[in-house]
């Protein structure tokens, strides 16, 4: 074995009013520290909206669940308990109710770009501000006032920030990305490319990003390059 970890390039397609996604990151940072010494991760969010048609006043998270998968109440509430007790798993702290609501996300995904511009560690804080906002405190991750405090929240110039979303900067770059995505047939979120060959979809408890982030660092030791996928 090699003593040098090996470098992998990880794009995490996803969108900040996605539970699973919350919980995929999480997990996939638990693993990428059980492998510490192992391989040396660079994380890149990238955008993906689950709600890209929501309007202003966003909508109510139950109902829109309903309409969307023509499930009923009562399922929405058990699939929200079981979303919460994996979270816990994981360490994230999910608070949501009948009450709370979707929103558009575009603006977040454009902060997050910006964000991503400076650095890695930036980027990252800030989608962890997001989720947690959005998931845990129950705030409108659509308003321009919110996305400033967070961005600022997370060391970022907030100043700065308010004249990205305000003068609607980045809009083309994260069109583009969604688009390349979607070209790529990702379908779903999360969805976790590796060194832009491998996927792994959905959010996964710790152990399986863990064992499949082992295997492609052996591969990637040993020059195969075949393409692989791990999903639900």
């Amino acid at each position: 074995m090699s003593d040098t970890p090996t470098p992998m390039k990880i794009d995490f397609v996803s969108d900040v009013v996605c539970p699973w996604c919350a919980i995929g990151l999480k997990s996939l940072e638990r693993a990428i520290e059980r492998l510490e010494g192992e391989i040396e991760a660079h994380i890149h969010v990238q955008p993906f909206e689950l709600h890209p048609d929501l309007g202003a006043e966003g909508d109510n998270a139950t109902e829109h669940l309903m309409a969307k998968y023509g499930i009923d109440r009562a399922t929405v509430e058990r699939n929200r308990e079981a979303i919460r007790q994996r979270g816990q798993d994981v360490g994230f702290d999910f608070a949501t109710s009948h009450e709370s609501r979707v929103y558009n996300t575009f603006d977040a995904h454009r902060l997050l770009h910006w964000a991503g511009e400076h650095s890695e560690r930036d980027q990252l804080a800030l989608k962890h501000a997001l989720l947690r906002a959005y998931f845990t405190l129950g705030l409108d991750v659509s308003d321009h006032e919110v996305l400033q405090r967070l961005a600022s929240e997370v060391g970022l110039d907030g100043v700065e920030a308010m004249e990205v979303l305000r003068e609607g900067r980045y809009a083309d770059s994260v069109r583009e990305r969604e688009h390349f995505y979607a070209n790529e047939n990702v379908r779903s979120v999360p969805s976790v490319i590796i060194n832009d060959v491998h996927l792994i979809q959905g959010g996964q408890p710790p152990e399986v990003f863990e064992r499949a982030l082992r295997e492609l660092a052996r591969r990637e030791r040993t020059g195969d390059t075949t393409r692989s996928a791990t999903g639900n």
